[in-house]
């Protein structure tokens, strides 16, 4: 068969690609560049909006599936846009074209749910069932896998040393490994099953959102979890700070969806996978494990240490300008041959920018070149009192010597955060 896949660069779209091709079907991809080497068209879901845009792309296409989604507005990717009037367009261009079956990537809880996210997927999916074609509205619980955002959002908070529940983690989900989700979204692209119809994929069971987490963590192999249970207000409010930070899963939308309930009666899964699906302690597998925790840990542990390291360049920075003794910071400038008209120059220009790049570090999205002007001060201010001012490397609080760590901190951010960045761009 001929089967064009929208979203096909996401995480549930580039794994269909692959098992569809795997599987002896051509697969065209829809992308937003399209290379002539790849067999793709270009399609964007912010500008194609119209049946007409749709209905070339079409010839000669026996099933469309869409997989496009997103978790949160940005710009022109709006939920109105990518999930609703695009869709929209799509479904009724198969109409006009002749495409045999189109299946709808939804999600669990669009039919009932009132946030953004749901309603604008559930406009889409009520235009689908209008339409004089076979389709099948698929409705996934929270999908489990390698670098997807439900499996990261929770492998990073089961690795937390304390894990805070909102409303005591209550919510009760049913995750499916993404394994099993294509494989059911493949029989019914190859078969007449779930013709018309609405087919939730889920789990076997439902859990409550503390009972993943612990089972996660002991897949994890890290020690036994410690709850704190975190007040609904409370977590509003975190959610709506959340959403303006570069990078965070959490909002006020995801978490009204989590708070919604995520789960159904796993027969229509099992019917199509013709057994059960993978438990919650298989979600993960061995290979994947110490990667996940690695990278789990990391997305907790480099914030950390970024606003750790941000906090003593504000502190110092407001010390400089005046909490410690002028007197004395002039004496000491005046040991390194700074004395006159430029002491108070270098003294407040030096605190000033201490400030800057503490604000900096806490602001920018992009902060290598940060990294590496740091690296550069302390380095310069290490070099310079070593030679002026060496009874500071006697110091029995180490304040020289501490630069060593700072230096080795920065340098490991310098690195890591680059290695991320490359990684999601």
């Amino acid at each position: 068969m001929v089967i064009l896949i929208t979203g096909a660069t996401g995480f549930i779209g580039r794994r269909l690609v692959a098992t569809l091709r795997e599987s002896g079907h051509r697969v065209i991809a829809v992308v937003r560049h399209a290379d002539a080497t790849e067999d793709a068209v270009s399609g964007d879901f912010t500008r194609d909006l119209d049946p007409e845009t749709w209905v070339p792309r079409l010839a000669g296409v026996d099933v469309v599936i869409n997989a496009v989604g997103i978790l949160r507005e940005r710009g022109q990717q709006t939920f109105e846009n990518i999930h609703t009037r695009a869709p929209q367009a799509l479904f009724s261009a198969c109409a006009t074209a002749g495409v045999k079956k189109v299946i709808q990537i939804s999600a669990l809880g669009a039919d009932r749910g009132n946030t953004g996210y749901f309603t604008s997927k559930h406009a889409a999916d009520e235009h689908l069932a209008t339409l004089d074609l076979s389709w099948t509205i698929v409705q996934p619980s929270l999908i489990f896998g390698a670098g997807g955002a439900s499996a990261t959002l929770f492998a990073v908070l089961a690795s937390l040393p304390v894990i805070p529940l909102p409303g005591g983690g209550r919510q009760r989900v049913q995750p499916i490994h993404i394994d099993d989700a294509v494989r059911a979204i493949k029989e019914i692209v190859e078969t007449d099953v779930m013709h018309r119809r609405r087919v939730a994929l889920v789990g076997p069971e439902p859990m409550s959102l503390r009972d993943l987490l612990q089972r996660l963590r002991a897949r994890m192999q890290l020690p036994r979890a410690r709850f704190i249970s975190i007040p609904a207000a409370m977590m509003r409010a975190s959610a709506a700070i959340a959403e303006h930070l570069p990078g965070s899963l959490l909002d006020r939308e995801t978490l009204a969806m989590l708070n919604a309930g995520n789960t159904a009666s796993p027969e229509d899964t099992r019917r199509l996978l013709g057994e059960p699906p993978r438990a919650p302690e298989q979600l993960l597998t061995d290979e994947q494990r110490h990667g996940l925790v690695r990278e789990a840990q990391l997305a907790w542990l480099l914030p950390l240490l970024r606003i750790s390291i941000a906090l003593v360049w504000i502190w110092t920075g407001i010390v400089s300008l005046g909490l410690y003794p002028v007197e004395q910071s002039y004496a000491l400038l005046a040991r390194v041959g700074i004395a006159g008209v430029l002491a108070p120059v270098m003294l407040y220009g030096a605190a000033v920018l201490d400030l800057l790049i503490g604000i900096g570090i806490l602001v920018l999205r992009r902060r290598r070149w940060l990294w590496l002007l740091q690296l550069a001060v302390i380095g310069g201010y290490s070099l310079i009192i070593t030679f002026k001012l060496p009874e500071f490397w006697l110091h029995p609080y180490g304040p020289l010597s501490k630069n060593l760590v700072m230096l080795a901190a920065i340098y490991m951010l310098y690195t890591l955060e680059g290695r991320r960045w490359n990684t999601s761009s």
